[in-house]
């Protein structure tokens, strides 16, 4: 029996895929033939890669769907038409596979991937650990104990999963073009908490979490008095950070890393109480924190003669804003410019704002325009990529092309801050090219 992933570019779809193939299971794919930066990993593993087309539906797959997909795309439909094949959605299939595993999801508004990514470093010091992070990279060792999952709310697609522990990093509105209000986010992240079944980790500083019903042992995070696991005599520069983490009630450990920002901070902490309730040792989870070596697309540093190059997903105003913070705590007195390409039109126009607000807290503003496959979601949205133009004083329009390179090259020596879930890492490779 194979698995066919239909959209296997996706970065869910991606991790999910080569987790399987570690599993030892055949498995290939179909997508587009564009070059998306997820596709690094199947192709390494010797993953096959098709244009969609039915005849890539085989009588007793197992065909795990994309959530962007539907009966519109042929494959889907020769999936579902075929009665020998088992189909399942993306999201479905990890809720069987999360209960082969001693389980672990981690949600929240900000910081899914990073925590993901940081808890399948550490948690290799206590047993075999698989992981899948939205970045588009997926593990699974032999005989893995562990697996990690990052696990996002959008549509409400975590609501498949009943995981044995959870992080829950905070909650902040997101997902406009479907969530209807702030009481709506709740009800998802409620929900989610009455799934969980051993144990649920949260930040404690967040004004949401603590208010929510927990049908299960809770601990908190966080750098406020009143947290089980707290960060005190916290110090960040260009060596990175450095904190005590209190623990215990009076239990304390000195953490030093080379990263920087209050969002990995919170991130590290969050990972250090999860690892700790699991039952490792304070000194192994420090260790296992010094070893994390970053994942793709989250504040991914490139130092290039007297410049820096920053590649991050943040897509968000509050990330937008913590990610320039740390670029200027890396890099004291260096000029930041930050570069955004927007993703979604609702998103855009919820926040306009406050993505000015975010942005503005550069040197200099340079914006992408909207993809072009990027759609309206209904007729109430008439953002464009002008009204944050308008709102960002000096900010300029950029391509992703060489001509955007050039300009970009005029400003250096810089730290420049390249921001987006789509493909504005491209523009960063041409800049970088041609520093």
């Amino acid at each position: 029996m194979a698995y066919h992933f239909i959209g296997i570019k996706g970065t869910g779809m991606a991790a999910l895929a080569c987790i399987l193939h570690d599993e030892k299971k055949e498995v290939a794919g179909s997508d587009i033939e564009k070059y998306i930066f997820t596709e690094d990993g199947l192709r390494s593993r010797g993953i096959p890669i098709y244009p969609f087309d039915p005849a890539n539906i085989h009588d007793h797959d197992t065909v795990i769907i994309g959530l962007s997909f539907d009966r519109s795309n042929p494959e889907v439909a020769a999936a579902m038409d075929n009665p020998t094949v088992k189909t399942y959605y993306y999201n479905e299939y990890l809720g069987i596979l999360l209960k082969r595993y001693n389980s672990i999801c981690v949600a929240g508004t900000h910081g899914k991937s990073t925590t993901t990514g940081i808890l399948g470093q550490v948690l290799s010091h206590f047993g075999k650990t698989g992981f899948l992070i939205g970045d588009g990279h997926g593990y699974m060792p032999k005989n893995a104990d562990n697996f990690v999952l990052e696990s996002c709310e959008f549509q409400r697609h975590f609501l498949a999963y009943s995981p044995d522990y959870a992080i829950i990093t905070n909650i902040e509105l997101d997902h406009v073009d479907y969530y209807k209000d702030m009481d709506d986010y709740l009800d998802a992240f409620q929900s989610f908490i009455h799934q969980i079944k051993k144990k649920a980790v949260i930040f404690g500083d967040d004004p949401y979490l603590k208010d929510l019903d927990y049908q299960v042992p809770c601990v908190t995070y966080g750098l406020n008095e009143g947290n089980d696991y707290r960060a005190i005599n916290v110090e960040m520069g260009s060596y990175g950070m450095h904190f005590d983490c209190v623990y215990d009630n009076d239990k304390s450990i000195h953490v030093e890393l080379p990263e920087v920002g209050i969002p990995f901070l919170q991130d590290a902490l969050g990972c250090f109480a999860l690892c700790h309730e699991m039952g490792m040792e304070a000194s192994d989870i420090v260790e296992g924190l010094k070893e994390y070596q970053g994942i793709a697309r989250r504040f991914v540093v490139e130092e290039v003669k007297d410049s820096v190059c920053i590649d991050d997903y943040a897509h968000h105003p509050t990330a937008i804003r913590y990610m320039i913070d740390a670029a200027r705590k890396k890099y004291p007195g260096k000029k930041v410019v930050a570069l955004y390409k927007p993703d979604r039109y609702s998103r855009l126009q919820y926040f306009l704002d406050e993505f000015a607000e975010s942005l503005n807290t550069a040197d200099q503003v340079c914006l992408c325009d909207f993809p072009k496959n990027a759609k309206r979601e209904d007729d109430t949205i008439t953002v464009t990529i002008q009204d944050l133009l308008d709102r960002c004083p000096n900010s300029i329009l950029l391509d992703i092309d060489q001509k955007s390179a050039e300009a970009l090259k005029e400003m250096a020596p810089a730290v420049y801050v390249f921001m987006s879930s789509k493909d504005i890492y491209l523009l960063k490779d041409m800049l970088k090219e041609i520093l």
